[in-house]
């Protein structure tokens, strides 16, 4: 076997062809778009490049034959994630896989790193982060990790430890809410100060900033391990949000006209790219303009949801849903959503997601490998500790 870096538009091309030789037999599995893994490794298109960098590799067996890849990288943009390794694909042969994380363990020594973190993204994660550990019998939703039940022995007997969980929730839109959180919403519909709405287009622009005060708020230095979010980024991820929003699923809180909670979901695009071979070429372009049109996607999946601490507790989660209820079930174009992962270090919010009539769906983990196998492994600490106990009560 022989290891080598990508660095031609040849290789490019076997770097995404891999992925349909290792799924070709799992009617689940919907491939990445090219067009969104390339932007990860654009230095024009992906900031994390302004204080990193990155490496892809492949691997080819004695017939020259691609069996494997990784991509590495040191992202001077993340405190809590400094070295991280993905897009991790391989055959069924813990050689090749041991190898193919070598060389990426190899290059991030060099750099002076002392730990490894995968699978990950050298970006948002949000994005490709995360492998399967439980549940392999469902698609991905539209940037999702997928793997195969094998690949958690290669990262498990190489000695990657599981830095924390992350637990993905499925709810049908039909699903009523518990009493407590639809009495809780209906005293917030009472008060005149509260209110709740979904996306206007027309003003589309401001709410990249609603959605930065609620998630500065909400997630960032709360021991999250989540950065706050600047003007910039929330400018940029609106953006990149509009080709696929739809209006009527995000969904924002406020109080006396101040944002307090949001609940962002997205059409489950997936439904439609499972259609164009992962390639949003123009004829994958037409493909979807004809799928979205016939609202061939009939799941959502949310994204990000985040309330301020301030309200937490108060009910704000229940009128969110409570509108969901009466607004998204009422149209009838979406049946079920998927509410994207949320880290066990933050049980407060599993214990809400789960109080709205969620139940897991998938399992999925992050782990982390370090160089020194002398030193002590640590888990990711839980967020929040000490109001654990007071929002549960709550909850």
């Amino acid at each position: 076997m022989r290891i080598q870096e990508v660095t031609s538009e040849k290789d490019v091309k076997a770097f995404h062809q891999l992925p349909f030789k290792i799924y070709k037999n799992d009617p689940n599995w919907v491939p990445h778009l090219k067009q969104d893994v390339d932007k990860i490794f654009d230095p024009k298109k992906n900031k994390m490049w302004r204080k990193g960098e990155a490496k892809r590799w492949l691997l080819f067996n004695e017939k020259s034959e691609v069996i494997g890849r990784i991509a590495a990288w040191v992202n001077g943009n993340s405190k809590e994630h400094p070295a991280g390794c993905g897009f991790f694909e391989c055959v069924d042969d813990q050689n090749a896989a041991f190898l193919l994380f070598d060389t990426a363990k190899n290059w991030l020594e060099s750099k002076g790193m002392t730990q490894m973190d995968g699978p990950i993204n050298f970006g948002e994660n949000h994005q490709y982060w995360g492998l399967i550990i439980e549940n392999f019998n469902e698609p991905p939703y539209y940037l999702q990790n997928y793997n195969p039940e094998y690949y958690v022995k290669f990262f498990e007997n190489y000695g990657f430890q599981i830095y924390f969980k992350q637990e993905i929730f499925f709810r049908k839109i039909s699903d009523p809410l518990q009493d407590k959180f639809a009495e809780r919403a209906k005293n917030l519909q009472n008060d005149p100060k509260f209110h709740v709405s979904c996306m206007d287009m027309s003003r589309f622009d401001s709410y990249a900033e609603e959605f930065r005060t609620v998630y500065n708020r909400a997630w960032a230095n709360r021991q999250t391990g989540f950065s706050e979010m600047s003007k910039a980024q929330a400018i940029s991820i609106f953006k990149g949000l509009k080709p696929v929003v739809d209006p009527e699923i995000v969904i924002f809180a406020y109080y006396d006209n101040r944002p307090i909670g949001m609940y962002i979901q997205l059409p489950e695009i997936n439904q439609i790219f499972k259609h164009v071979n992962g390639n949003l070429n123009w004829w994958g372009k037409l493909k979807f303009l004809y799928h979205k049109k016939r609202r061939t996607v009939r799941r959502c999946f949310g994204m990000v949801f985040g309330i301020d601490p301030d309200f937490q507790g108060k009910g704000v989660e229940g009128i969110i849903f409570k509108y969901m209820e009466e607004t998204v079930q009422k149209e009838g174009h979406y049946k079920d959503l998927v509410i994207t992962w949320i880290g066990d270090f933050n049980p407060k919010m599993i214990s809400i997601v789960k109080g709205l009539g969620a139940r897991k769906y998938r399992e999925m983990a992050t782990y982390r490998y370090l160089f020194d196998r002398n030193v002590e492994f640590k888990r990711k600490p839980l967020a929040n500790v000490g109001r654990n106990k007071e929002n549960e009560e709550n909850a």
